[in-house]
C-alpha cells in the first residue's frame, strides 16, 4: 500500500490539487491529512471538500479547532487572529461541525497521525528536537507516527538507546525494531526556507518513507490572498518559506 501523507493545507488549493496530482503519478493508493487543512490561505472551503471527498483520514489541527469553535482569540497575534476569523465566515455551520468532530489521534492501518505530539494533542506542543521527541515517544503506541504542525518536514528516530533526530536526504528505510515519529512538512505555508508544497508517501510493501518538494502556483495563492482581504503578511512569506 502506498500513502501520500500531506498535513497543513491552510486553504491552500494550489498547493494542495499539485500535490494531490504528483501522487497520483506515484501511484498512491490513499491519502492521509495530518491536521490543518484550513487557516491563513483563501481557500478553506474547497481544500475541506477535497480532503472530505477523497475520504482522508484526518485529524484535528489547531487551526482546525480555531476555526471550528468559538473559542477567544485576545491571545492570538492580529494577523492570526485576523485570519480565523475571516475563515470562519467562510465556513458553513456543517463545515464547521465537521472540524470540530476530528478526533487528535487516529490509527490509519497500522500507524497512527497527530498534528501535534502524542504526549500532549490537544495542546499544541511542538516537537523541535530530541527531548522533545523523548516525551513523545512514551506516549505513542506504534512503531510509526507521521505529524505536522511545525511545518518543518523531520524525522525522530528511537532505536531503543537513543533518539536520532535528522533531516529527510534520501528516502528513509525503516528498520524493525525502530520507532519513527515523522513529521511531513507543509502542503500550504512551509517553513524551513523552501517555498515548495512538501509531502510524504509511504509504501508499507518496502517500508520507506520519501519527502518530496514541489513547485506551485504561488503567485495565484498570493493573488486570492489579496483579493480576499486578509493580511499581506500571509501572501509575502509563501515566497520565502517562512
Amino acid at each position: 500500500m502506498r500513502y501520500a501523507i500531506l498535513s497543513d493545507i491552510h486553504g491552500n488549493l494550489e498547493g494542495l490539487n499539485t500535490v494531490l496530482e504528483h501522487a497520483n503519478s506515484k501511484g498512491v493508493d490513499r491519502y492521509v491529512c495530518g491536521g490543518d487543512v484550513v487557516g491563513y490561505n483563501a481557500n478553506p472551503k474547497e481544500c475541506m471538500d477535497i480532503v472530505r471527498g477523497l475520504d482522508m483520514p484526518c485529524v484535528m489541527g489547531n487551526h482546525d479547532e480555531y476555526i471550528g469553535e468559538d473559542c477567544d482569540l485576545s491571545a492570538f497575534n492580529p494577523i492570526a487572529q485576523e485570519a480565523v476569523v475571516w475563515c470562519r465566515n467562510q465556513l458553513s455551520e456543517e463545515d464547521r461541525q465537521w472540524l470540530r468532530d476530528l478526533r487528535y489521534v487516529r490509527l490509519v492501518d497500522h500507524f497512527s497521525i497527530v498534528h501535534s505530539t502524542m504526549d500532549s494533542p490537544r495542546y499544541w506542543g511542538y516537537v523541535q528536537d530530541a527531548n522533545d521527541a523523548a516525551a513523545n515517544f512514551t506516549y505513542q503506541s506504534t512503531n510509526l507516527c507521521f505529524h505536522g504542525h511545525t511545518h518543518v518536514p523531520q524525522m525522530f528516530i528511537d532505536d531503543g538507546v537513543d533518539i536520532h533526530h535528522g533531516s529527510f536526504i534520501e528516502p528513509l528505510k525503516l528498520q524493525i525494531g525502530n520507532r519513527y515519529f515523522i513529521n511531513v512538512g507543509s502542503v500550504g505555508q512551509p517553513r524551513d526556507g523552501d517555498p515548495r508544497a512538501a509531502y510524504c508517501i509511504y509504501d508499507s510493501e518496502v517500508e520507506t518513507v520519501e519527502l518530496f518538494r514541489l513547485e506551485y502556483d504561488i503567485e495565484t495563492t498570493k493573488a486570492k490572498i489579496r483579493e480576499a482581504g486578509l493580511p499581506e503578511r500571509l501572501a509575502e512569506r509563501l515566497d520565502y518559506g517562512k
